[in-house]
């Protein structure tokens, strides 16, 4: 009875896995087929979803399902065939096309092209010109916010806010938290991460204005270009007035990882 027993427990997980394993392929399936209509949207698009089928193979209904699932999604939009388009008689087909979200799903080349013109910055001014892109794109990102004036806790939490609040605008979608007697801001993305792997400076850049703004010393605890789940900057609220002849207040460049930086990020 027992060894019965296990065989149709057995035969029962095999029907389970089957039918996951099935499910999983559907997905796939289905995630192809989206993939191949949205493609046709972009090269051929305004397109009927008649002639979607007939290019694709695929039922008219399974057709209007995905391209109903783009609509509500915002990624595509339908409109009426121009008389002259028109063929044969009745109401005039509806014809579909990517939005500019939609577009704005595929893959861009951003990175690359900004990776090649910072290069070519290198070559023609050296590390100097580099360093100083850096600093002025840092500088457009809080522009606005005036530096601390008085070095208290609350002024100094208020305005690592107002910085995170800055980031945020420009993509990075940043945060801050207390952490004992600091404030950390968070970037949990960051729309550059791929240069800034190859040009730190980008990252020694936003610590600089961190600084300025902040009258304090501050240290990058973690970088999304290192590979950590975000960039972490530490903020004392018991504020120590910035002395350049400390070493401490060099800013750390995003290519040096510190020995906490994935407990930090947590």
């Amino acid at each position: 009875m027992k060894t019965v027993g296990l065989r149709n427990n057995d035969e029962g997980a095999g029907r389970r896995t089957s039918a996951a394993s099935s499910a999983a392929q559907g997905t796939v399936a289905e995630g192809h087929t989206r993939a191949a209509i949205v493609q046709l949207l972009l090269e051929e698009g305004p397109i009927t979803a008649t002639a979607i089928g007939t290019t694709l193979g695929l039922a008219p209904a399974g057709v209007r399902r995905h391209l109903d699932a783009l609509i509500d999604s915002g990624q595509a939009r339908a409109s009426r065939s121009a008389p002259w388009q028109q063929k044969g008689r009745g109401r005039p087909a509806k014809q579909y096309q990517l939005t500019a979200a939609g577009r704005g799903q595929l893959g861009h080349a951003y990175d690359d092209l900004a990776g090649a013109a910072i290069r070519q910055l290198g070559e023609i001014g050296g590390e100097q010109a580099i360093a100083e892109f850096a600093r002025r794109r840092a500088r457009t990102i809080v522009a606005g916010i005036v530096p601390v004036e008085e070095h208290t806790p609350q002024q100094t939490e208020a305005k690592a806010e107002e910085i995170a609040e800055a980031f945020t605008e420009a993509g990075f979608a940043a945060s801050t938290r207390k952490v004992g007697a600091g404030v950390q801001i968070c970037q949990h993305h960051c729309p550059v991460a791929h240069v800034a792997e190859e040009f730190p400076q980008l990252c020694q850049a936003e610590l600089e204005a961190f600084r300025d703004l902040l009258g304090t010393h501050v240290q990058r605890l973690a970088t999304i270009a290192n590979g950590d789940c975000a960039c972490t900057t530490h903020v004392p609220l018991l504020v120590l007035p910035i002395t350049k002849t400390s070493p401490q207040t060099a800013a750390q460049p995003a290519a040096v990882r510190t020995n906490d930086s994935g407990r930090s990020a947590e």
